[in-house]
């Protein structure tokens, strides 16, 4: 018997593998064991289970050697010899830390020096591969607590609760919560790219230094980056590895928002939107987000508060989850929301339905969507004072007719009212009429679905809103549309 080819198949597992697909396989080497020598092994944890096992070791016998294995895993011995029936049986206790583990040999003859050799270098192999396994299973559980983590950070300061942001790190704060303000960075890349960037600059503590990553819970392509913008070396950080990363690759695409204080992180994430769907269409694939102020801020404060909460009204009586499900569907798609939360699809549509029930309005319809949208918009702005509640109502169509709605609406739509792109708007106009539905569009216009498509292409780019993906940036057109006409 030849025992440098045995111990050269055990080297060579040891070795890392450059393989994705290469995985150890301690039962063939238990096996290899077993055809070479004659010897059977099994490796037995510390709960008395055989991990692996050749077949000469049966339930059987390992029931015979209970109380053997019992001293083994407690501590109480290195190693023990019996014979359980015609079995020679030797037993040796691999590691003395926990958790233990004990090699298991046995063969119908007495066992040889060799033979016994053999057999223990095979089992602490095949141990080893069992805690690398291990060791393997730990940090991919880190990295998916890690990923939980940060993502529930974000979220809360989506919400504006930077306070419970910082309660959830659980007095480990990361560095970014320190920060007045940031500037949020959306990546587009192929999603298994997206896992890569995000590990290769996490750092020990499960963080980015002083920013923060995160794979969006919506979007399978999109990263979500936020940097502070206090950072004197933010030129030379995270932001400009992004650049940089956009340069390299000629499938990825970044959209950065403005400076915005941390409580401000979902308007960052919506300006980082915008810009990403207009950097998806420029030569350079990256763009700073060069908007202007909501229309909701712009409307007269304690009018349209009245409005608005006369508008939502009917569903004040609604379970909080119902009215926050709403708010998430009128910014991501329906199955976008119940990823985010962990529901179903037709659990987001019966809370959605109770709503459509309350308000007597189709949700699929934009311009109700737009409303809707505009209207927990304006109750999500600080209070403007006690006696808001008591202004008398004002219409919707009032409230746009206001000079400052009139002036954000010709700022909004002027880059397509340009002569060189003056088939532009006429295409957007179809398209809403149409219910965003782009296949009307084009035969009320009697071009080709793929006119109107690169039509809204070219309009996100130039108004450096989202539409294609029918949230605040289609919203807002949707009003801009309706103020101007309006007023013509």
């Amino acid at each position: 018997m030849s025992t440098s080819p045995i111990l050269d198949d055990l080297l060579r597992h040891l070795r890392p593998s450059t393989s994705q697909d290469a995985e150890p396989e301690p039962r063939r080497l238990a096996d290899r064991l077993r055809q070479e020598t004659g010897t059977d092994i099994a490796l037995v944890n510390g709960e008395g289970r055989a991990e692996v096992a050749t077949s000469g070791i049966t339930g059987d016998v390992l029931a015979a050697l209970g109380p053997v294995l019992t001293q083994l895993l407690r501590g109480q011995v290195a190693a023990a010899a019996t014979q359980v029936g015609a079995m020679h049986v030797r037993c040796e206790l691999l590691r003395r830390e926990a958790p233990r583990s004990v090699l298991v040999v046995a063969a119908r003859s007495p066992l040889t020096r060799e033979a016994i050799t053999l057999a223990s270098h095979t089992g602490t192999v095949v141990d080893a591969l069992r805690r690398v396994r291990h060791a393997d299973e730990l940090a991919d559980r880190y990295q998916h607590a890690a990923d939980r983590l940060r993502a529930g950070i974000f979220m809360a300061l989506m919400s504006g609760d930077v306070t419970l942001a910082r309660r959830m790190t659980v007095g480990d704060v990361p560095p970014l919560l320190n920060a007045e303000r940031v500037r949020l960075h959306l990546l587009y890349c192929p999603s298994p790219e997206r896992d890569s960037i995000a590990q290769t600059y996490q750092d020990g503590s499960g963080y980015h230094g002083r920013s923060l990553m995160v794979r969006c819970p919506v979007y399978e392509p999109h990263l979500i980056c936020l940097v502070p913008d206090d950072d004197p070396h933010e030129g030379g950080g995270l932001g400009a590895v992004l650049r940089s990363l956009v340069q390299e690759n000629p499938h990825y695409a970044l959209g950065v928002s403005e400076p915005q204080p941390l409580q401000a992180t979902a308007e960052a994430y919506e300006q980082a939107r915008h810009a990403l769907a207009a950097a998806r269409h420029t030569t350079g694939r990256t763009a700073p987000y060069h908007g202007h102020a909501p229309l909701a801020r712009l409307l007269p404060r304690g009018q349209a508060d009245a409005w608005a909460r006369s508008v939502l009204a009917p569903i004040d009586t609604l379970p909080r989850l119902t009215v926050d499900i709403t708010r998430l569907a009128l910014t991501f798609p329906r199955l976008g929301v119940a990823r985010l939360l962990g529901i179903s699809r037709n659990t987001v549509t019966a809370h959605l339905r109770r709503v459509e029930d309350a308000l007597d309005l189709d949700l699929h319809d934009v311009r109700v969507r737009a409303e809707l949208a505009l209207a927990l918009a304006v109750t999500g702005l600080p209070p403007v004072g006690d006696d808001a509640g008591r202004l008398p109502e004002r219409s919707l169509d009032a409230l746009l007719s206001t000079e400052e709605a009139a002036t954000w609406a010709r700022t909004f739509l002027k880059p397509v009212e340009n002569h060189a792109h003056r088939h532009l708007l006429p295409t957007l106009r179809a398209w809403v009429d149409a219910g965003t539905d782009a296949q009307r569009a084009a035969r009320n216009l009697d071009v080709s679905r793929t006119t109107v498509r690169s039509h809204l292409r070219t309009a996100e780019r130039l108004l450096n809103r989202d539409l294609l993906a029918l949230g605040p940036g289609t919203h807002d057109l949707v009003h801009a549309l309706r103020i101007t006409d309006r007023a013509s």
